[in-house]
């Protein structure tokens, strides 16, 4: 059952009582109003928990400031060129705009002037099912027919998807994002020939804004059916600047489904995108990927290079020497990689216990360092690295030993190499 009935909020405690009531309450009067708008209104319609909470006013930045403060508050002038503040009340971030116009827009940001109309602030967002609006009193306000759209389960733009989406291109991949969490069924099919003929305009966009957006779709729940509509319409091909499998992204999320595994945004992308090193090279460049990112992309694209083909799981010496080479998260994907490029089924007891292993198994550490082999007779210099190289090879050659005695005779080879 919807928290919305007849127009109206069913459980009125949120506007009641509470931080978020207080903020709304003590900015309205004096003939300003303050609605509770976009997101929140969205997922209280649809009985999800609801995340930010965001207040849409009549009042002016600095009017809505006055008021907070004058009411012992913490105020954060967030975006106040935008008209956005945050208030925290009770140690709840309420993010609170002033109704807006758009004057002018680049296809990446809009010059706007503060308004006074529900309506038209409504309807200069993305789509309808973003543009729903609470009053004080419980009443709910819907100007572009987001509720039945709700609950048709159907994302669309309002008006225009073509001028809504030269307001900015970024539209473009939040429709296919909002289609693949809260849609069901096929795309709209007047926003899907939109974004197609819109997606030069992907190119002026920063690519840090491209890549949130990217990875906000790589974990929505109908990811891969989604964003392989997104593939063959060659809406990639800029944004990732190189080939794609989406097949490979699906066999990925039915192997987490398996596993009761949450969405894993990189790992997916590398699904998606990555075989070898470089193609970790081009997505940290046409992403902005953070190192961390990359970092995880490059050490499993080393980890499964010499694994592609494979139709079992590497042997349990092999399996020691991926965690020793690559560390835990390194193996853990290779293991998933070579599973899903191998086409084996998600439940396949095999690469199970491969994961398991390398999951659980404790990972290898080298017993020797090159303060152990000067201790031995050896002077410092480029001959240390070069024992300790051999000696590594050994080690791992002989299935990584602990036992002193078989230590011993390792680091004996080795010097005498």
């Amino acid at each position: 059952m919807s928290a919305l009935a007849g127009g109206r909020l069913r459980d009125m405690s949120l506007l009641r009582e509470g931080p978020l009531a207080d903020v709304m309450t003590l900015l309205n009067g004096d003939g300003e109003e303050t609605r509770l708008v976009g997101g929140t209104v969205r997922d209280l319609a649809l009985e999800a928990p609801p995340g930010d909470f965001d207040l849409a006013t009549t009042a002016l930045p600095e009017a809505a400031m006055t008021r907070a403060r004058a009411a012992g508050l913490h105020v954060v002038p967030t975006g106040l060129a935008h008209g956005t503040v945050t208030i925290l009340a009770e140690g709840l971030p309420i993010e609170v705009t002033t109704l807006r116009e758009d004057i002018a827009t680049d296809g990446r940001h809009a010059q706007v002037a503060f308004g006074r109309d529900f309506r038209v602030d409504a309807l200069r967002r993305d789509f309808t099912i973003n543009a729903l609006s609470i009053d004080l009193d419980g009443c709910v306000h819907d100007y572009a027919g987001g509720l039945a759209d709700l609950s048709a389960r159907r994302v669309r733009f309002i008006g225009d998807p073509h001028l809504r989406i030269r307001e900015d291109y970024l539209r473009i991949l939040r429709f296919f994002r909002f289609s693949a969490r809260f849609g069901e069924g096929e795309l709209d099919a007047e926003g899907f020939a939109a974004t197609i003929r819109e997606r030069k305009g992907l190119a002026i966009l920063s690519r840090e804004r491209v890549r949130s957006e990217l990875f906000k779709l790589l974990a929505a729940p109908r990811a891969g059916e989604v964003v392989t509509r997104v593939s063959e319409a060659g809406l990639l091909a800029g944004p990732l600047a190189g080939m794609t499998d989406p097949a490979r992204l699906r066999r990925l999320i039915a192997l987490e489904a398996a596993r009761a595994e949450p969405p894993d945004p990189p790992l997916r992308l590398a699904a998606l995108a990555v075989w070898i090193e470089e193609d970790a090279e081009r997505l940290r460049e046409s992403l902005r990927l953070s190192n961390g990112e990359y970092d995880r992309l490059a050490t499993l694209a080393r980890a499964s290079e010499n694994l592609h083909g494979a139709r079992a799981p590497p042997s349990l010496g092999a399996l020691r020497e991926l965690l020793f080479q690559h560390g835990r998260q390194g193996a853990r994907d290779a293991i998933t990689l070579i599973q899903i490029d191998g086409a084996a089924a998600a439940d396949d007891q095999r690469f199970s216990r491969a994961w398991r292993f390398v999951s659980d198994t404790p990972q290898p550490r080298l017993p020797f360092s090159g303060a152990d082999i000067v201790a031995r007779g050896v002077g410092p210099g480029r001959r240390v690295g070069v024992v300790l190289k051999n000696l590594q090879a050994l080690w791992i050659r002989a299935g990584f030993p602990r036992e002193p005695d078989a230590l011993a005779r390792l680091m004996d080879e080795a010097l005498n190499g």
